[in-house]
């Protein structure tokens, strides 16, 4: 229980029935392992969470880009609604910690596979529209994909900057390119990251961002264009 309730401050949402919760983040192994039964881990609330995210989402960008056509909202929506996408805001959770796994997944890294996180991260929000209602799930989705997306270009979405420059950087140095957190600040729902990105030993690049994503592609950017001008 104290597990749970550490898990909704992160989350930022208290549930009035917390076995949802616990359902959430029990993966099918350990119910397995335990010989529970199929419906009391997370699949179920996987596929509920998922229809509500899709949803939630295709909504929240037709009010943000009113001048989107149709194709560039489906290929942003595929943009911030993936696997990849998902585990990283899961990892913003750090649901990892909470997952409950059996000891094959636990023992091949379980608490880190993007799969695993994206799963766990759909059932959370699917629990969510068990416990109370749609709008409640449209509250959650939009506070942290609003953040998400903040203030910066929806192509940044689209435009890989890290693998770009992973390339650009094996060419000419024969070396990949390391970020390093230098700074966070503000609140725990406001917060800031600012990242510093070398290249054999020499500050190529900054980047600031509403999440470590975000700061990493900025300062991607950044030394690309340092990069052409070389």
């Amino acid at each position: 229980m104290d597990q749970l309730k550490k898990l909704e401050g992160l989350l930022g949402y208290r549930f009035k029935k917390k076995e949802l919760l616990n359902r959430a983040i029990t993966h099918k192994s350990f119910a397995n392992e335990n010989k529970m039964p199929p419906e009391e881990h997370n699949e179920r609330l996987e596929f509920l969470g998922d229809a509500v995210l899709e949803l939630t989402v295709s909504e929240l960008l037709v009010n943000k880009y009113p001048t989107f056509s149709e194709g560039k909202l489906s290929k942003l929506r595929a943009a911030i609604v993936n696997e990849k996408q998902l585990a990283h805001i899961a990892r913003d959770f750090r649901l990892g910690e909470f997952l409950l796994l059996g000891k094959g997944e636990e023992q091949t890294g379980g608490r880190e596979k993007d799969s695993l996180l994206a799963d766990a991260f759909e059932a959370i929000l699917g629990a969510i529209y068990q416990d109370r209602g749609f709008s409640k799930s449209i509250d959650f989705v939009h506070k942290h994909y609003e953040n998400l997306l903040g203030d910066q270009s929806p192509e940044n979405f689209f435009k890989d900057y890290k693998t770009d420059l992973q390339e650009k950087s094996q060419e000419l140095y024969h070396s990949v390119p390391r970020y390093r957190l230098a700074k966070e600040s503000g609140p725990d729902h406001d917060k800031v990251f600012d990242v510093e990105l070398y290249i054999r030993q020499e500050l190529m690049g900054r980047g600031v961002g509403r999440n470590k994503k975000e700061a990493e592609q900025q300062a991607a950017k950044e030394a690309l264009e340092r990069l052409q001008k070389l």
